[in-house]
């Protein structure tokens, strides 16, 4: 197919010849070695002898045993396969590498070029006389496709939705976290030279690069998973690949008190917060939810307003349908032409935004998202690390000063008074579930101290006998929120009403 034409050839497909494309031909596969007959009974075995009597050498060491109990075992992703696999799967691919054009092939869409690769797969597993089952020789040819056009390996990972995270340390270490539990998987790579090039091939879709001079990346999947490579030298055991997956069906706040991670009424408040346009930040530890509880809020979004998202590695998900998506670039081989989160949102002022939403706050670019909400942009979000929300407001406070701005304490913490109007606290459980802990809002200043209160607290009570953490919502008490009127001002005041008091 993908072989040289000359002048005036038709495009027609060709096979390889079965000299050209055969080689040298694969070993049989090994036979299994005969079972040897059972040993006969030692005089002492007749009468069931004691366990007492065998080697102390060869007994276990009692923390070996701990150990083993407390490992999870491996979770099993891909089927087991032979070393008559790998070593066919090997011929056949390099065999494959010599037969195609690669060049040709990139100029096929994604369909065309599976079925000429599964055409030409077939062929050389009929001329290489490979001993396998249907079954078999089905898995080879999609772990080939996939090798060729996808991402190898980590294909099946991917395809599977209740993965949260995929953390690759190293070809023979795939750690999964599945319902917030990290397991270790049989799947593997051929070496650490595949790994590096399934990871080039991540970045680059997105325009970055991952090399021994670039070693660190941030990038993303086409459905918005992030994605995070540090290579060799940095990575001591070969590149370490981190995938943050997304849900292909977009949670809802629905779906967040299903998983009861927040109460029906709090989702109500949190409608009410988001649909008139409050200043919210929302805070937490890495991994509690906080892109996906921002997403979830940026459902209430009024689908006239016009809203312009900064992050690092895009992968927010705006349902609404005028929605401008800005995103970092590192510096090039030269160490020129970085664009930072702080230009972006510095930029997103002149663009007439109605919202701004900064996927995280790590920054200097605080001052410029603050100054944003202050100056007639409400109803901003943004989200940040920290473990409670007057950790948030410190934070902020931290990263204005690492601006170099020099301004007083006290300067700095009347704009964000005046700024932000609600924080809400995301966190992960001990037990992998995540709940939102608290919905407080930014009530003023007295003298040098920022004043909060709770709307909605989670209250933990123990344990189930399942080991999941148990607890209940509970609402403070506060009938009249510092928005009031701006809920009010954009009739919500009912809803919100309505939500304190069922909450009561």
């Amino acid at each position: 197919m993908f072989g040289k034409r000359s002048e005036g050839e038709t495009t027609e497909v060709r096979r390889p010849p079965p000299a050209a494309a055969a080689g040298a031909p694969i070993a049989t596969r090994p036979q299994p070695a005969p079972t040897p007959p059972p040993a006969a009974p030692s005089p002492g075995a007749a009468g069931g002898a004691p366990p007492a009597t065998r080697p102390a050498a060869t007994r276990p060491a009692r923390g070996l045993d701990q150990l083993r109990a407390a490992q999870s075992p491996t979770a099993q992703i891909v089927r087991e396969q032979s070393d008559y696999y790998h070593a066919t799967k090997t011929t056949i691919f390099n065999a494959l590498l010599n037969t195609i054009d690669l060049s040709q092939l990139a100029q096929l869409d994604q369909k065309s070029a599976a079925e000429e690769i599964r055409d030409i797969v077939a062929e050389l597993v009929a001329i290489k006389n490979v001993q396998m089952s249907v079954a078999e020789t089905d898995h080879l040819v999609q772990d080939i496709i996939n090798d060729v056009l996808g991402y190898g390996p980590l294909e099946p990972l991917l395809a599977r939705d209740d993965i949260a995270d995929v953390m690759v340390n190293g070809a023979n270490r795939v750690f999964i976290e599945v319902a917030g539990k990290v397991q270790l998987t049989n799947v593997r790579f051929r070496d650490n030279a595949q790994l590096m090039n399934i990871c080039q091939r991540i970045v680059s879709q997105v325009g970055r690069r991952v090399d021994e001079s670039s070693p660190i990346c941030d990038a993303r999947l086409p459905d918005g998973s992030r994605v995070n490579v540090i290579a060799p030298p940095l990575a001591l055991d070969g590149p370490t690949l981190t995938i943050r997956k997304f849900k292909k069906d977009k949670l809802t706040m629905k779906d967040l008190v299903d998983f009861t991670s927040i109460s029906p009424e709090g989702a109500r408040v949190l409608g009410v917060i988001g649909a008139c346009r409050c200043n919210v930040l929302i805070s937490g530890g890495t991994g509690s939810g906080k892109t996906t509880l921002l997403n979830t809020m940026t459902a209430f979004i009024d689908p006239t307003e016009r809203v312009i998202t900064c992050e690092d590695a895009a992968e927010l998900q705006l349902q609404q349908p005028h929605v401008v998506r800005l995103e970092t670039r590192p510096p090039n081989l030269e160490g020129q032409g970085q664009i930072t989160m702080r230009d972006l949102v510095k930029n997103c002022l002149r663009m007439r935004p109605e919202r701004i939403i900064v996927g995280e706050v790590r920054g200097p670019e605080a001052f410029d998202l603050l100054q944003a909400m202050n100056t007639g942009h409400d109803g901003s979000m943004g989200t940040l690390h920290a473990n409670s929300p007057r950790e948030a407001i410190s934070r902020v406070e931290s990263m204005i000063t690492m601006g170099g701005y020099g301004l007083p304490s006290k300067t700095i913490r009347e704009m964000i008074v005046g700024s932000v109007d609600v924080i809400i606290q995301a966190a992960r459980l001990r037990d992998g579930s995540r709940r939102i802990t608290h919905v407080t809002e930014v009530v003023g200043l007295e003298g040098d101290v920022i004043v909060t209160q709770d709307l909605f607290v989670y209250e933990m009570n123990g344990e189930d006998e399942q080991g999941r953490v148990s607890g209940k919502f509970r609402s403070t008490g506060i009938a009249r929120p510092r928005f009031w009127d701006r809920a009010r001002y954009y009739g919500l005041e009912r809803e919100l009403a309505e939500a304190l008091d069922a909450a009561e």
